[in-house]
Parts: C-alpha cells; structure tokens; sequence
C-alpha cells in the first residue's frame, strides 16, 4: 500500500464534493473578487458602447421620418375601418411635418391639430407628393384620405435628406406601404392603379 504523503492530499470542499489537490501550491482559480471586477469592467464598457451602436443604427433621419410616415398611414388604416370615419394624413411641403385628423373634425379642433403637427427631422425635406390626375406637387399642403371602407387615395412622396431620397408608395387596396431607397418616378394610369416609369 502507498503512503498517503506520495499520492497528495484529499479533502472535503464546503459545497460537500470530493477535491482531490494532486499539484500542492498550484492552485488555480479566480477569486470572487477578480471575478466581480471583471463583471463590473464589461458592464462598464457595455453602458459606454451600446447607445453609440443603438444611436449609430437608429439616428438616420431620413429612415426615422419615412418610419413615422407609414406608422402614421397603418394606424389610419385601422382607425378608419374601425370607427367607421375617413381619415386624412395632411402633409405640409413647405415645413415638413405631417398631421392626421377625421374627416368630421371641426374647423377650430382642425386649426389645433395643425399646431401640433409631428415634424419631421432637420434636412428632411418633401421633395414631392404625387396622386392620380394632378400634376407633381412640390409647394403647398397635400393629403391622402383612408377611406372607412378599408382602402387609401394613391399617392406617391418622395422624402429627401442631403443626397438620398425615399419613395414611399400608398397603393389603394394593398395592406402596406412600399418604400424605396430611392427616387422612383410613378405615373398613375385611368385607375389610380400605380405603375413605375
């Protein structure tokens, strides 16, 4: 039988399983504390990097207003199948921001809805708004009804910042709207129907 000095030393660990030390001296593990600093020293880099990365991806202004856009436009859809009552997305070229409002709306609630109109960020610009039987609109307002029957007015708007423009596309009975990352021309035929040039 062997000595037990040649074998190394056996012991009981707290947590009750059996640890058996070969290598006397050579223990190797972290401590809790080296643990925790480690822990703490991510999370710290974490808190710094992570809204960089978060406002790096979601500050496109562009893609933030065509967002606001077509949320607007799902919502409207909704709204006026719902409630039984057309709304109107009103989009204002000269200072561009859009408003929504039913089209019941009194002349003196209509005048304060316009007051809060939800604009859209600086440099983003309504290069254009474009339905069936008018000419390509560049100044002034412009609107699209959502008809209580479950389809929208067809439009065309083309939303530019700097170089880049979107085209956001309201076709009357499709459930969503289309969006491009670039300027597309549409021309309407006798129908509304929308088709690209």
């Amino acid at each position: 039988m062997a000595s037990p000095a040649g074998r190394g030393r056996i012991g009981i660990s707290i947590a009750g399983k059996l640890k058996i030390n070969i290598h006397k001296g050579t223990d190797r593990g972290y401590t809790l504390i080296e643990l925790s600093v480690v822990v703490l020293l991510i999370g710290m880099m974490l808190l710094v990097a992570v809204p960089r990365v978060r406002d790096a991806v979601l500050s496109d202004d562009l893609k933030t207003a065509t967002r606001r856009l077509v949320g607007a436009s799902r919502v409207l859809k909704n709204d006026a199948v719902r409630e039984q009552v057309d709304y109107l997305l009103h989009l204002d070229l000269a200072h561009p921001g859009f408003w929504v409002f039913s089209a019941d709306t009194t002349p003196e609630k209509l005048a304060e809805i316009r007051k809060q109109a939800t604009p859209f960020a600086e440099g983003v610009k309504i290069t254009d708004f474009i339905r069936p039987g008018a000419e390509k609109q560049t100044e002034g307002d412009a609107e699209i009804r959502f008809h209580r029957q479950g389809y929208v007015d067809p439009a065309v708007v083309h939303l530019t910042r700097n170089d880049r423009t979107f085209t956001v596309v309201f076709q009357p009975f499709l459930n969503t709207v289309t969006v491009y990352e670039k300027y597309v021309d549409y021309k309407f035929d006798e129908d509304g129907q929308t088709f690209s040039r």
